[in-house]
C-alpha cells in the first residue's frame, strides 16, 4: 500500500502555488502600484528629474557609508600591506559620495554620459557581431544592437540637457517591467492554485488498483 501523503503526489509547482495562493492579491496590487509609479516617472519629466536627483543622493549616501567602512577596516588591519590601498579607496569613496550629495545635477550628467557611452559601445558590438557571425536569430540581436546604438547617440546628442530625465526615465521603465512581472506572478498563482486539489485523488486510485 502506498505511504505517500497527498502533498507528495502534487507537482512541486502546484504545491508552491497553493502555498502562495493567499498572497496573490498582494502580488497583483504591488504589480499595479509599480506600473503606475513607473508610468508616472516615464510620463512626467518633473518626476523623472526628481527620481534622478533622489537616486544620485542615495548613491552618494551609499558611497559615503562604503568609504567609512573601508577606512575603518583599513585601520583595523593596519599591519596589512594593503593598508594604504584600502585607505585611499575609502577616502575616494567619501569624496565621490560627498560630491554626489552636494551636486546631484553634476553627478547625473556624469552618470548619463557614462550610460550613453555604454549604449554606444554595447550597441555597436551587438550590431557588428550579429552581422559578421550571422548565428541563429542574428537579425533580432542586430535590431537590438541598432536600437541600443541609436539610443546612445540620442542621449549623447542631447547631453547634458537630457541628464535630469534620462536616468529617471530608465528607472520608470524598469518599474513598469518589474510591476508587470509581479502582476503575472499573482495571476499565475491565482489561476494555477485551484488546479491543485484534484491531484490529491491520485493516492485513492493507486490504493484501489492495489486492492
Amino acid at each position: 500500500m502506498s505511504m505517500h501523503t497527498p502533498s507528495e503526489q502534487l507537482n512541486p509547482n502546484v504545491e508552491e502555488c497553493l502555498r502562495l495562493y493567499k498572497c496573490w492579491p498582494w502580488f497583483l496590487g504591488l504589480g499595479v502600484l509599480l506600473i503606475v509609479a513607473g508610468a508616472i516617472a516615464v510620463g512626467s519629466p518633473y518626476v523623472s528629474a526628481l527620481t534622478t536627483y533622489v537616486l544620485m543622493i542615495v548613491f552618494g549616501c551609499l558611497l559615503l557609508a562604503g568609504g567609512v567602512v573601508e577606512i575603518v577596516n583599513a585601520f583595523v588591519v593596519r599591519t596589512w600591506r594593503g593598508f594604504f590601498l584600502h585607505l585611499l579607496a575609502g577616502f575616494l569613496h567619501l569624496v565621490v559620495g560627498g560630491l554626489m550629495i552636494d551636486r546631484p545635477e553634476r553627478a547625473a550628467e556624469v552618470v548619463t554620459l557614462m550610460l550613453a557611452v555604454a549604449f554606444l559601445v554595447g550597441g555597436a558590438f551587438r550590431l557588428v557581431g550579429a552581422v559578421a557571425v550571422r548565428f541563429s536569430g542574428w537579425v533580432w540581436v542586430a535590431l537590438n544592437g541598432a536600437i541600443t546604438l541609436a539610443l546612445g547617440v540620442a542621449i549623447l546628442r542631447n547631453w547634458p540637457e537630457a541628464s535630469p530625465w534620462v536616468i529617471g526615465l530608465f528607472v520608470g521603465i524598469d518599474l513598469i517591467f518589474d510591476g508587470w512581472s509581479w502582476m503575472m506572478l499573482g495571476l499565475l498563482v491565482k489561476g494555477a492554485a485551484p488546479a491543485g486539489p484534484p491531484a490529491e485523488k491520485a493516492p485513492t486510485g493507486v490504493a484501489a488498483g492495489v486492492g
